[in-house]
């Protein structure tokens, strides 16, 4: 039994790839776990080649060295939650599936990513098919883009109403929730649809107009793990994951050339 001193912060592990330039990927998941009073750790599934101008190629991890990184974890920490990122082969996920069969986590929110802002793609056919048919099942909630969406289901993604309806198809493939995020779509409201055993709720919020986006499903993936595992209902968690990404953006450095970072730490921003 792992031992866990009074006050411990809520243990919470990414599983992701590395973005050197910090925006997206494991480092900013823990940068954003961090701001959320909970402590990071992380696996690295791939290993990219980028900056906030352009995706240049990625070196992806055998599913050998996913194993090697996520059994010492479990062995050593009470994992509240986990947050799944990129996952890049269909060997990856098979590792993940299988450290979750046999280590029980309370909150497990599946971003499926599949292509980079610069539109490279960062997962394979199979490891797509693998994602839905393995890794679904397991989840509290799926995070996917309208974009994402689409290309999960074959339903054309186009307003809330067609939004709505992939996040049910998404939802008979076994999570228990799944948020469909509007806020990559053109027009000046970012509508979120929920899904879930109960009904379908919109989230609307004005969009941002900003070049500094890059890792925005990240942050939204990583809050919400967070805020699950300190013991909010995924519902009080949404409102919270949103208005923590405007001000996020808001309060952007403006790093970078390209699409740059978010502010993860945004002033008086209190949990």
């Amino acid at each position: 039994m792992t031992f866990m001193p009074p006050n411990t912060p809520p243990v919470v592990l990414a599983i992701a790839g590395f973005d050197p330039s910090a925006g997206a990927g494991v480092l900013a998941d823990i940068k954003t776990m961090s701001a959320f009073g909970c402590y990071g750790i992380g696996v690295v599934t791939s290993l990219t080649i980028q900056n906030t101008q352009r995706f240049f190629g990625a070196s992806h991890q055998s599913g050998g060295m996913i194993k090697n990184q996520l059994e010492p974890l479990f062995a050593d920490f009470a994992i509240a939650a986990v947050k799944t990122g990129m996952l890049p082969t269909a060997e990856v996920v098979e590792e993940v599936v299988a450290a979750l069969s046999s280590n029980f986590v309370p909150h497990i929110v599946i971003d499926p990513v599949i292509r980079s802002t610069s539109g490279y793609d960062l997962i394979d056919e199979d490891a797509l098919a693998a994602l839905v048919e393995r890794l679904f099942p397991f989840a509290s909630v799926v995070t996917p883009n309208w974009e994402e969406s689409e290309r999960i289901t074959g339903i054309a993604v186009r307003d809330a109403a067609s939004a709505e309806q992939a996040a049910r198809a998404i939802l008979a493939l076994g999570p228990r929730a799944v948020l469909v995020k509007g806020g990559d779509v053109d027009g000046e409201t970012a509508t979120d649809v929920l899904v879930d055993a109960a009904d379908a709720v919109s989230y609307r919020a004005p969009k941002m107009q900003s070049r500094n986006t890059h890792g925005t499903g990240c942050a939204m993936a990583s809050v919400l793990a967070c805020l699950l595992a300190r013991g909010s209902t995924l519902r009080e968690s949404i409102p919270i994951a949103k208005e923590y990404i405007r001000r996020a953006i808001q309060s952007a450095p403006g790093l970078g050339s390209g699409n740059g970072p978010l502010n993860h730490f945004p002033p008086e921003w209190k949990l």
